[in-house]
């Protein structure tokens, strides 16, 4: 692909009308976003991925420079300039770009001149968080298989024996005196905590999924409806649906479980201290192109619907983000750090993906999610 971009980029230099047609139909049908800067960093031209990338018409873009766009003191200028002095195709990863406009973090940039155009720098823009969201996620698995594995030694070994003790204090709040007794509910509601916790850890467990086609919508309404109804009554909710998409071939309770988990530390979030008009929307969409390849397997899976959770609340701490979907990682002051970890799971077991984008005011949870194929319909 290098190639070609490098045989486009030359076209496009040239003064030749049907030389520069030919290569603005070349970059336009390349999938990866790519721009041409001159010496000013104007734009002289943008293809369709970088108009979708952005977020902003080429129209506009040839009207403006990249200043209009980012921060003087963005790295990308450092990059841009460096390819003019050294006349060398110079790549950086792992770049933010980020301004009110834009909002793109762990942007892979490859920056060529142009001998051609003296100052004139093309530059080809990559996403590499979906990657990275992925990868993770494949380790967030192996944690979690771990978790499975302790979650059914202790359902074993721990369970029986607490049932025991429980039922042995609760013999003892009948016989005893009440300062006794205070001790004897003390074990009680331990043992109670002990097992709730051992139930939870279960749900790492591998075991078949039993799928059928669902609406993702009802899904979304039925979690809604009972956060509105307890733990939400006082946050607002948007809702941005798009009601073509077919149904997703899952789960309909780990479904109901997922979003409900995500719902709830939206809730959490945006009720925190110095937001005062909590918000939560949930949104739902079409994205072409995204596709995973299955581990362990030659297939790739299309998971072309998402569904979106988004809260307004302060964001999420950067030193917890990496290991957000860790078990026993989380921020809260009374949380176990098993729910995203759980949901992780669910959602990596129904072969998708969840990706998270966090900065302060904007939280957003993404899933996304296989839809019914007919191989799956003739089951």
């Amino acid at each position: 692909m290098s190639a070609v971009i490098t045989k486009a980029s030359r076209l496009l230099a040239g003064r030749g009308g049907r030389a520069t047609a030919d290569a603005a139909a070349i970059l336009g049908a390349l999938p990866v976003p790519v721009v041409l800067l001159d010496a000013e960093n104007r734009f002289r031209h943008a293809n369709h991925a970088a108009e979708q990338f952005l977020g902003i018409s080429a129209a506009w873009l040839a009207q403006h420079r990249l200043s209009d766009l980012l921060p003087p003191d963005n790295p990308l200028f450092l990059l841009i300039e460096q390819v003019r002095g050294t006349e060398a195709t110079i790549a950086d990863h792992d770049l933010n770009l980020e301004s009110p406009r834009l909002h793109k973090r762990g942007i892979t940039a490859q920056a060529s001149p142009l001998p051609e155009e003296p100052g004139s720098v093309l530059l080809v823009m990559q996403d590499a968080s979906t990657a990275r969201a992925l990868d993770r996620q494949l380790a967030f698995r192996g944690a979690a298989r771990s978790v499975s594995g302790m979650a059914a030694i202790l359902a074993h070994e721990v369970k029986n024996p607490l049932s025991g003790i429980r039922g042995a204090a609760q013999l003892l709040e009948s016989s005893v005196g009440p300062a006794d007794r205070e001790l004897a509910e003390l074990i009680r509601d331990e043992a109670d905590r002990i097992r709730e916790l051992v139930d939870r850890m279960e749900a790492f467990g591998e075991k078949p999924i039993a799928r059928t086609a669902i609406n993702i919508h009802r899904v979304l309404e039925h979690v809604r409806k009972l956060a509105q109804s307890g733990f939400a009554a006082h946050i607002r909710f948007q809702e941005h649906y798009d009601p073509s998409l077919p149904p997703v071939w899952a789960n309909r309770d780990q479904l109901v479980q997922v979003v409900l988990n995500l719902v709830k530390n939206a809730a959490e979030a945006a009720t925190q201290e110095g937001i005062n008009h909590p918000e939560i929307i949930l949104a739902t969409g079409f994205q072409h192109g995204m596709r995973v390849a299955i581990p362990g397997s030659t297939q790739r899976m299309d998971l072309p619907l998402f569904v979106a959770v988004r809260d307004n609340g302060h964001g999420i701490p950067e030193d917890i983000r990496p290991h957000l979907f860790e078990p026993f990682v989380t921020s809260k002051n009374h949380g176990s750090g098993l729910g995203l970890s759980l949901v992780a799971k669910i959602i990596g077991d129904h072969g998708g993906l969840i990706e998270v984008d966090s900065r302060p005011g904007r939280t957003e949870f993404r899933l996304h999610l296989p839809v019914v194929s007919e191989k799956d319909a003739d089951q």
